[in-house]
C-alpha cells in the first residue's frame, strides 16, 4: 500500500512536514515578500528535502488564467533573429530581467509577413506580449488587440497605448551626416533597412524612401536626409540599396552596386553595423581601401564593431539598458500596471578609423 512518502511530495506534504498552513507554502513561491527570510528559508528546505519541485505550472494557469508568461515577438525566422548580434544583446538583457523574476519567455519568430503569425499569437501561453522591430501593419499587432494583451513596443512599430522603449535614431543618424560632411565628403550612398511594404533588396526609388513601414527607417533617412540638406545635398539625388534584413551579405551586396555609381560615393552611410561590416568586405572586394577611398560608417555599435579592419566608426545605442528597461516594463504590465509615457535612450557618435576625410 502507497504511503506518502513513496508518493509525490505536494504542497500540502510540505506545509505538514515545516507546521504551517498550505497557503503560507504557496506564498513562499508565489509572493515571498509576504513572508519573513527565514521562513522562506525553512519552507524551501523542507520542500527540497521531500523532493517537492514547486507549484505545477499547468495547474497554476488554469486555477489562475495566468501563464505569467511574456510573449517575444521577432520580426523574422529564429536564424535569421539570432544572426543579428544588436538583437541578441538586447534579448539577452531582457531575457535576464524576465527571468529573474521567475517568468518565462516565449519566443515567437516571424515569416514573411515581418512578424509572427496572428494564429501563433493567439495560441501563445502568454499574459503580455513585447513587439520587437515589427512593420506598422503587421497582422500579429492585430492578434494581441484582439485578446487584449499588455504590450511593450522595442523600437517599432510606432503604436499609441502601450509601454515603448526607442531610440534617438534620428539624431543618431543625423550625427554621423553631419562628421561627415564637416569632413568634407559631398558623394554618399546609403545602405538602408527595408523601404518597402512587402521587404525586397535592390536600388530604391526616390518616391519610396520616406514610406517605409518601419519607424526605425524612416528616422534614420531622416536624419541622414536633413545632415546632407544642410550642405546643400538633394536627397534624390543620393543613391540608396535597401537591404531586406540586417546581414553583412546585404551589406556586401549594396556597397557592390554603391561603388559603382558615379559619382563614386566616397562615404557609406549603413544603417547597421552588420550591414557595415559586409560594406567593408565590399570595398576590399573591388580594391580599395577604407577610409582613404571611401569612408564607411555603422549603427549600433556591436562587439565587432571595435574589431574590425579597420574598426568601425558608429552610432552607439545602449542595447542592454534596451532589453533591460523593455523587460521591466513587461513586468509592471504583468503586475497590473499602466503603460508609462515612452521611454527614448540617447545614441552617440563613436568615431574610430573607417572614417577620414576624403582625398582629393
Amino acid at each position: 500500500m502507497d504511503t506518502e512518502q513513496s508518493r509525490r511530495p505536494t504542497l500540502d506534504t510540505v506545509a505538514r512536514a515545516v507546521g504551517v498552513s498550505r497557503a503560507t507554502v504557496s506564498n513562499a513561491y508565489n509572493r515571498p515578500n509576504q513572508l519573513s527570510a527565514g521562513l522562506r528559508t525553512r519552507i524551501l528546505e523542507v520542500a527540497d528535502r521531500l523532493g517537492y519541485l514547486g507549484p505545477d505550472p499547468v495547474a497554476r494557469s488554469l486555477a489562475t488564467r495566468k501563464s505569467a508568461a511574456v510573449a517575444f515577438m521577432l520580426p523574422s525566422g529564429l536564424s535569421s533573429a539570432f544572426s543579428d548580434p544588436a538583437l541578441t544583446i538586447m534579448l539577452d538583457a531582457l531575457a535576464a530581467t524576465v527571468d529573474g523574476r521567475d517568468h518565462a519567455l516565449v519566443l515567437l519568430p516571424g515569416d514573411e509577413t515581418g512578424g509572427p503569425r496572428p494564429e501563433s499569437v493567439a495560441r501563445a501561453q502568454a499574459d503580455v506580449a513585447v513587439a520587437y522591430s515589427l512593420p506598422d501593419s503587421a497582422p500579429a499587432l492585430t492578434a494581441v488587440r484582439q485578446r487584449r494583451l499588455p504590450m511593450v513596443v522595442v523600437d517599432q512599430p510606432a503604436s499609441g497605448g502601450t509601454a515603448r522603449v526607442e531610440l534617438d535614431d534620428f539624431g543618431g543618424t543625423q550625427a554621423v551626416g553631419r562628421y561627415l560632411t564637416e569632413l568634407g565628403h559631398r558623394d554618399f550612398g546609403v545602405i538602408s533597412l527595408t523601404l518597402h511594404p512587402d521587404g525586397r533588396s535592390g536600388p530604391a526609388e526616390p518616391q519610396r524612401r520616406t514610406g517605409s513601414p518601419f519607424r526605425v527607417t524612416r528616422e534614420r533617412m531622416s536624419g541622414y536626409v536633413d545632415a546632407l540638406a544642410s550642405v546643400g545635398i538633394a536627397a534624390e539625388t543620393v543613391p540608396v540599396w535597401e537591404a531586406v534584413t540586417s546581414g553583412r551579405e546585404y551589406g556586401r551586396t549594396g556597397a557592390r552596386w554603391l561603388l559603382q555609381q558615379s559619382p563614386r560615393p566616397t562615404a557609406l552611410l549603413c544603417m547597421s553595423d552588420e550591414l557595415a561590416l559586409g560594406a567593408l568586405q565590399a570595398a576590399r572586394d573591388a580594391g580599395l581601401s577604407v577610409p582613404e577611398d571611401v569612408s564607411v560608417v555603422g549603427f549600433d555599435d556591436t562587439p565587432a564593431a571595435g574589431v574590425a579592419d579597420p574598426p568601425l566608426t558608429t552610432v552607439r545605442q545602449p542595447l542592454v539598458e534596451k532589453g533591460r528597461l523593455a523587460g521591466e516594463l513587461a513586468l509592471t504590465l504583468l503586475d497590473g500596471g499602466r503603460p508609462s509615457r515612452p521611454v527614448r535612450l540617447d545614441v552617440d557618435l563613436v568615431v574610430r578609423a573607417s572614417s577620414a576625410a576624403p582625398i582629393r
